[in-house]
């Protein structure tokens, strides 16, 4: 249901289909989002299935689900966030009445007369994000019409307590799957088929007498035998509803799954993510499978490009898959999240396999905060990452966050002044305080982050019923931890980030390259806020910079790889007058040179 992007096929539905009927049960899947994104228009559903906003995906909805018990029937949502709904759209308050108060129910009126529900043993929606209200909407009609089909819900809004909170208190969801469905759907269809207790098989639970009763936790599957996922229905679909053509500038991506969980969350969980819920637990899916399975869905669908729903790449993959698609001449244009401190090698690696966008976890440039969050790496690491990502041309989406209990404003003096030396890489996509979600150690863990003040993200209280507990349904909540900067202490960064982002949407970006030839190296200097020159260094600073191009590195691994005369002290000073004319920067005794290499692709 709305609202998820419908640039993508929906994983959660190709992988269910294709699970429940490799377990016998016929399944049909309904992309119902590309119906209500044509009859609102693109431009506004995308807006809003996108971004985080007030949840106005979800309000649009909340009065065809909770009727009179709906919350906000004047629209103040709209009224305390004018600035929101404007940015979704020049004209987003009036089309978000429009959608609530016009389109909604006549696209559940819709829905309901043109699918033969009443032909299904059961009915179930996924949920994530902005999906549960329209849901609810349509669950509720359906109840109504089709009293004896059993209703099902799951998805990530349903794990944990959220979860039971919604089964306790809507009487449209007869059953819920909490956690991975993977193992618990099929069981839960087998159970209805066969007369069988439901709330008896292992991640579902049921309502019983106003208490919830059932298996909290779902078993967490092997990814090796999964199916590949069926998104059949999702073309079909957008050929039916004359969706040939992409929105323009738009690229339709196929998700697919190498691995769930966290290699690096299972150590060392960062302070401020809540995306694996409760299945923190790394597994991978085979190299050949995955190949098998890209392979399947480019044969089936002609698209060659895929997005990883992985939350960490497994670094396996470098050698096992990414070299062999390298090596097959194998044309794919991937997606994926990255822990971000890659080599050069492991990027240029990444780039022949195909991968044209990456999200690579850089959240800070400031070692002491990347501390706090628990990252496991340093601020020269993400610059380093940053510039071979753009020197191999990979599309980077990072962004700056602030907020952290025990930061200090030295902290993030220093980091301004680095991120003042690095207009020629890519800019951070946001800027701002850090959120509160569920399943984060910011949440959970109270005793090392106090709290002053923590409750559901006021957007919750325009849209849920009093009579559910709105911070038990939440996701994302208001907050004030104990021990954080004021937000005064970072307008600075806010000011230098946009005048950032700006730069890079003029035709000319800014540009720091070197050229490097035996015994020189030129440095032609474009960065923002600079008059633009050319430097040249004559060794020995200019074989030091070259030197530390690839990677950081300290005096004294200098020394012994160029099998340098001078002392490391020496070499020191040296590299010292370079971070003072802000061509490279130190970290304690390690060197960057801020420069990217201007022969492309080696």
């Amino acid at each position: 249901m709305p609202f998820a992007s419908t640039l993508r096929p929906s994983i959660q539905l190709g992988l269910l289909k294709s699970v429940t009927e490799a377990a016998s049960f016929p399944a049909e899947t309904f992309h119902l989002s590309l119906d209500f994104a044509v009859q609102i228009g693109f431009e506004l559903y995308e807006a809003i299935a996108d971004g985080r906003n007030p949840q106005f995906g979800d309000w649009i909805f909340a009065i065809e689900a909770f009727g009179e018990d709906a919350p906000d029937k004047s629209d103040v949502l709209i009224a305390e966030c004018p600035d929101a709904a404007r940015a979704l759209h020049k004209d987003g308050p009036e089309l978000l009445r429009n959608a609530r108060c016009r389109e909604a129910p006549a696209f559940l009126d819709r829905i309901l007369a043109i699918i033969p529900w009443g032909k299904f043993a059961a009915i179930g929606f996924t949920c994530t994000f902005q999906q549960n209200v329209a849901s609810f909407a349509l669950a509720r009609r359906l109840k109504t019409a089709f009293p004896g089909i059993p209703i099902i819900f799951g998805g990530a809004n349903f794990d944990g307590e959220m979860g039971r909170e919604f089964v306790r208190t809507l009487d449209c969801i007869d059953y819920a799957v909490i956690g991975e469905g993977d193992i618990a759907l099929p069981g839960l269809l087998r159970a209805l088929q066969e007369g069988i207790d439901p709330a008896r098989v292992p991640g579902v639970i049921t309502r019983r007498e106003d208490k919830v009763v059932g298996a909290q936790s779902a078993p967490l599957p092997a990814l090796e035998g999964l199916p590949v996922p069926d998104y059949s229905e999702y073309f079909a679909r957008r050929e039916m509803l004359g969706l040939q053509q992409m929105p323009h500038g738009a690229k339709l991506r196929l998700p697919f799954e190498g691995s769930r969980g966290c290699w690096w969350g299972q150590k060392h969980h960062c302070t401020f993510c809540g995306l694996n819920g409760t299945a923190m637990s790394f597994r991978r899916k085979p190299a050949e499978a995955i190949f098998h399975e890209l392979a399947t869905l480019a044969q089936r669908h002609g698209i060659f490009a895929f997005e990883a729903v992985d939350n960490i790449l497994d670094l396996r993959m470098l050698h096992e898959l990414f070299e062999r698609l390298e090596a097959n001449g194998i044309d794919y244009d991937f997606f994926y999240e990255v822990k971000s401190n890659l080599t050069r090698q492991q990027i240029r690696q990444l780039a022949k396999g195909g991968v044209r966008r990456i999200q690579p976890g850089i959240e800070s440039l400031a070692t002491p905060i990347l501390k706090l969050m628990r990252k496991g790496v340093t601020s020269i690491q993400n610059v380093n990452t940053l510039r071979w990502l753009t020197y191999y041309r990979i599309l980077t989406s990072w962004n700056l966050l602030w907020g952290f209990p025990g930061e200090r404003a030295q902290d993030y003096d220093e980091q301004l002044a680095l991120l003042r030396r690095l207009t020629h890489l890519p800019p951070p996509q946001s800027a701002g305080r850090v959120w509160m979600e569920r399943f984060s150690p910011l949440y959970f863990d109270r005793a090392r982050f106090p709290a002053s003040s923590l409750r559901a993200e006021a957007s919750y209280a325009r849209i849920y019923p009093d009579a559910i507990d709105r911070d038990r349904i939440a996701y994302f909540f208001d907050y004030e931890l104990v021990d954080t900067l004021p937000d005064a202490a970072f307008t600075e960064t806010l000011d230098a980030v946009t005048t950032w982002q700006a730069a890079w949407r003029r035709a000319e970006r800014p540009r720091l390259v070197f050229w490097h030839a035996p015994g020189i190296v030129r440095i032609d200097d474009g960065r923002t806020g600079r008059t633009p020159q050319t430097m040249m260094l004559r060794d020995p600073a200019a074989a030091l910079y070259a030197a530390c191009s690839d990677q950081p590195r300290s005096a004294t691994q200098l020394v012994a790889a160029l099998a340098m005369p001078e002392a490391p002290e020496a070499v020191a000073r040296t590299l010292d007058v370079l971070v003072a004319d802000e061509l490279m920067m130190r970290e304690g005794p390690q060197y960057l040179s801020l420069a990217l290499p201007a022969s492309l692709g080696r």
